[in-house]
């Protein structure tokens, strides 16, 4: 794949679509679900001298995460944030390993 057709399909892929899912409408509420993304990418080629061929390379990459949805219900638009569970604990786990090794340490005489 040639750098340019590489730049163009990253283009179309990072869009507001690859933010914002299709709508889901069902008895009179539309659900509109949301995600944050982050991407990037890059390239480059390099001439080849006499014998040696031209070469280019490219690359990109990109992360999702969901993270929450507009309810659109009756004239009215909320927000419902998504609740990432395993962030939680992990979090939760981080905060009392940190507490513990704070309080072992004042505990030593």
């Amino acid at each position: 794949m040639k750098l340019g057709q590489v730049a163009s399909t990253a283009r179309r892929i990072f869009s507001a679509r690859l933010v914002y899912g299709d709508p889901v409408e069902r008895d009179g509420v539309v659900v509109i679900p949301a995600a944050a993304v982050f991407g990037g990418g890059g390239g480059g080629g390099g001439g080849g001298g006499g014998t040696l061929p031209v070469r280019e390379g490219a690359g990109f990459g990109v992360f999702a995460r969901p993270v929450g949805a507009f309810v659109v219900r009756g004239g009215s638009v909320t927000w419902v944030p998504a609740v990432d569970v395993v962030r939680l604990g992990l979090a939760a786990a981080v905060t009392v390993v940190a507490l513990a090794k704070i309080l072992g340490k004042r505990a030593e005489p």
